[in-house]
This record gives structure tokens, C-alpha cells and sequence, in this order.
């Protein structure tokens, strides 16, 4: 949840005023409860009464819900949504590395999409990557480099207290700029994505529940501690990654510390990523497809995806936004509600059923204001 996305929520909070407070806090709520939801449609009462694991993944869920139309038609489009959000969240990630390098390094005479090739060659290791133990280390190690980032950014904020005005914040706000903002506080939750298989590999899986809450709870505190810290230091002058506020003897540190995060972030997307296409194709019970050297050219050949599309796809930020707008929506919102709707509506009472019918529409109007905002953007930037 502390990811590369809370370094744009003062920006955030600059554009929404005294609502992005409360967004930080709704979007938490939400998308805590979309979790359990989504996790709850994994599960079904025997005659007993006792709650038993029937599906495995977001995927078994899909085709739960659209069997009446087609066996796999709500799989197949559930792993293409996957599997483009996560393919961009690596190619962010890489795109990302390469701008970082070129900023802590600019008089090295080398381009933006040369230092993203370099960054590169340090994840090749990520093919051998077999279990999900192994990014789980990455991954704590990644959230131990980012609190030594909001660390250094807390603690110069702190050395600044003498210009703290709480007159910077804005009562009313353009709406533009406000679904930009709802965009940022939004998907810096958003981990619908992995839960299942999260679940799945939980020792004890009856602490889930209690899992989510709590760490949705730190999150918010942590996001609104972070964002409202810096917006009080610098108001006006926040910039879009708030690093970039920092003075130029701790923005090189930070920028090599963001660098180990992303490079450290990019291997449990892509591990999600190719579980998912391997199992799709390994699942016709051909011996080559459960090869190791087929899953290593599965591997392989993702790797070797993100670096290309990084390297070669103009407008990246605005192409990102519209995949988000439309990906992300419908994995953390629209169908988390959709199917806890299919799967338990005759177990629902009338006010859960209330809340999933408002989430839905409220994460349908997300993406729509969203794609209409990436759109425009790109019209302006092909004239």
C-alpha cells in the first residue's frame, strides 16, 4: 500500500483542498471492504454450515458469474484486465528506474532510455523467480527502502515547521484537478489483484480479514501523516513527486533510494503477471507446457516485453493513466461488487447490498471521468 503512489498525494492534496483529507480515509474504507468482498466469493457454506474454499482465484470467481453465458468468458476477461495492469505497473516501474538514473547521473552522457536498459539487466534474475517467498523478501525489503524515504522527507518537513500554514489548504477546488486527485489517493490502495493468491498462501487464512483492516488502517494513517506533512511545507510550491522538493544535497539519495524501490517493486507484478499467463496455457495438460524451460521462456519473454514497450511507447504517463482509469476501476471496485452481488445476493442483507450497488457506481464513474481526463490529454498531445 505504501508504494511509488505516495510520493504524489501532498500534490494530490494541493488540487483537492481540505476533500483529498477525506478521500484518503474513504478510499481506505472502500477498498478494504472491496477486499474482503472479493475474497468472500472465494468461499461457500457446505451443509454444515461451515465455509469452504471452492475457488482459488479472481479468475474461478469471473467464471462463476458468467457461467450461464459462457464457462470461461468471465475468466478470460478478468485475466486480460490482470494482465495489462500488471504489465504496466513493470513497464512504470522501468520507466521510472530510467528517469531516476538519469537525474541522479545527468552530466554521464547517456539517454533516458539507455539508463532503463541498464536498469534492466538487474532484473534479469527475475525469471528464475518460482515462489511467491521469494518476492515476498524483495518485497520487505522494498517497504524497508521506502520508510527511509518518507523518513528523510518527514524529518526535513519537520526541520521546516516554522513555515507550516494551515491557510494553504483550499476550500474550493477545479474539477479537473479533483479527479486527478481522486486518481492518485485511489490507486495508492489498490492490491485487489494479489489477494486471492494472498490468501491462499496465508498460514492461517481466518486472520485475513483482520489482516486487511489493520493494514488499511496504518496505510491511512501513514498516507494522511505523509501527505499533510509535506503540503504544510511547501503549499503552493508542491510538485507532482514530492521529492523533487528537496534540496539538491538529499534529492540525489532519495532518488537512488527511489530507484532500489522500484527495481525491488517490479518483481511481484511480474511474478503475478506470468502465473497467471502460465497457468492459462499450461492448463491442456501438454508435458512441454509444464516444463521448466517452457515457464523460464515464459519468463523470458515478459521480461523481454516491458523493456521494449518502455523503451519504444511514446506518451507512456498518459497511455498508464488510461489503463489505469479503466483497469484499475474495474479490479478494485466495479467487479469486486459486480460478483459479491452474482455470488451471495440471496445471503446479503439489504443494506450490504446497498453498499456493493454504491461502490459499483462510484467506481463506474471513476473510470469514466478518468478515461475522459487520459483521453483529452492525449488528444492535446497529438494536437
Amino acid at each position: 500500500f505504501q508504494g511509488i503512489f505516495v510520493l504524489g498525494l501532498p500534490y494530490a492534496l494541493l488540487h483537492s483542498g481540505y476533500s483529498g483529507l477525506f478521500l484518503i480515509i474513504l478510499a481506505a474504507a472502500l477498498c478494504c471492504y472491496t477486499g474482503k468482498i472479493l475474497i468472500a466469493c472465494l468461499y461457500e457454506e457446505n451443509e454444515d454450515g461451515q465455509l469452504i474454499r471452492v475457488r482459488d482465484t479472481y479468475e474461478d470467481i469471473a467464471n462463476a458469474c458468467c457461467k450461464n453465458l459462457s464457462p470461461k468468458l468471465g475468466g478470460i476477461f478478468v485475466n486480460v484486465t490482470q494482465v495489462m495492469e500488471l504489465i504496466m505497473t513493470c513497464i512504470l516501474y522501468l520507466v521510472v528506474s530510467g528517469n531516476l538514473l538519469s537525474h541522479s547521473f545527468p552530466y554521464v552522457p547517456v539517454t533516458e532510455k539507455t539508463w532503463s536498459v541498464i536498469a534492466f539487466v538487474t532484473l534479469l534474475p527475475c525469471v528464475f523467480i518460482k515462489t511467491l517467498k521469494i518476492v515476498s523478501k524483495l518485497s520487505q525489503l522494498c517497504s524497508l527502502v521506502h520508510f527511509i524515504i518518507i523518513l528523510v522527507v518527514m524529518i526535513y518537513c519537520l526541520t521546516q515547521i516554522h513555515r507550516w500554514s494551515w491557510a494553504k489548504f483550499r476550500l474550493s477546488v477545479e474539477f479537473e484537478d479533483f479527479l486527478v486527485s481522486v486518481g492518485v489517493i485511489i490507486f495508492s490502495y489498490t492490491s485487489q489483484i494479489f489477494l486471492p493468491t494472498l490468501e491462499g498462501n496465508m498460514k492461517n487464512p481466518g486472520e485475513f480479514r483482520c489482516m486487511l483492516n489493520w493494514t488499511h488502517f496504518f496505510a491511512c494513517v501513514l498516507k494522511t501523516t505523509f501527505a499533510l506533512t509535506a503540503f504544510l511545507t511547501w503549499g503552493e510550491e508542491t510538485k507532482e513527486v514530492i521529492t523533487d522538493n528537496l534540496p539538491s544535497f538529499l534529492q540525489t539519495l532519495v532518488n537512488l533510494c527511489l530507484l532500489t524501490k522500484a527495481l525491488l517493486s517490479y518483481p511481484l507484478p511480474f511474478f503475478a503477471a506470468t502465473e497467471i499467463v502460465y497457468a492459462c496455457i499450461s492448463r491442456g495438460n501438454h508435458s512441454n507446457y509444464r516444463s521448466p524451460l517452457f515457464a523460464l521462456g515464459v519468463r523470458g519473454s515478459f521480461l523481454l516485453l516491458t523493456l521494449l514497450m518502455a523503451v519504444f511507447i511514446p506518451h507512456f504517463a498518459l497511455l498508464m493513466g488510461l489503463t489505469g482509469s479503466v483497469t484499475g476501476a474495474a479490479m478494485t471496485f466495479l467487479l469486486p461488487s459486480l460478483f459479491h452481488l452474482k455470488i451471495k445476493w440471496k445471503k446479503l442483507s439489504f443494506l450490504e447490498k446497498c453498499a456493493d450497488i454504491t461502490i459499483f457506481i462510484l467506481g463506474f464513474l471513476c473510470s469514466i471521468a478518468g478515461i475522459v481526463c487520459s483521453i483529452k490529454g492525449l488528444l492535446e498531445v497529438f494536437g
